[in-house]
């Protein structure tokens, strides 16, 4: 488990491995990449996403000068979609201090649930989502 200290250490990349309950965080500072995809149904929820939201709000104080977040989810449950607001807050946060934040929002064309998910999210935190359906 990463902690703040280890946080601050790796501050240009956090990188997680998916698994069958959890999806794959990649989050470069360098490369400009940020992704989150797959599933996300883990048993402790505020256990996974409490680093990465560090490293977000870490991120959020010298962000690039442009951040596109891209988000390749499967499947989510309630418990996670509480905790993806939460990084969409702070990204709406970076969004109103000037800074350009874009959300590419992907799906599978058949799956219309996670397109109004995506649509939800947009309505909620008014950053520029763009969204794309894969076959």
């Amino acid at each position: 488990m990463l902690t703040k200290r280890s946080l601050k250490f790796i501050m240009e990349k956090l990188y997680l491995e998916s698994s069958n309950e959890t999806p794959e965080i990649l989050f470069d500072k360098n490369s400009n990449k940020f992704l989150i995809a797959g599933k996300s149904l883990p048993e402790d929820v505020k256990e996974f996403y409490e680093p990465i939201l560090g490293w977000l709000k870490e991120y959020k104080n010298t962000p690039n000068e442009e951040t596109v977040f891209e988000m390749k989810m499967e499947y989510f449950n309630t418990a996670s979609s509480k905790m993806i607001l939460e990084i969409f807050e702070i990204l709406r946060d970076m969004h109103e201090n000037n800074f350009k934040v874009k959300i590419h929002w992907y799906y599978n064309e058949d799956d219309l649930d996670m397109q109004e998910d995506g649509e939800d999210y947009s309505d909620m935190v008014d950053i520029p989502f763009e969204f794309y359906a894969m076959s």
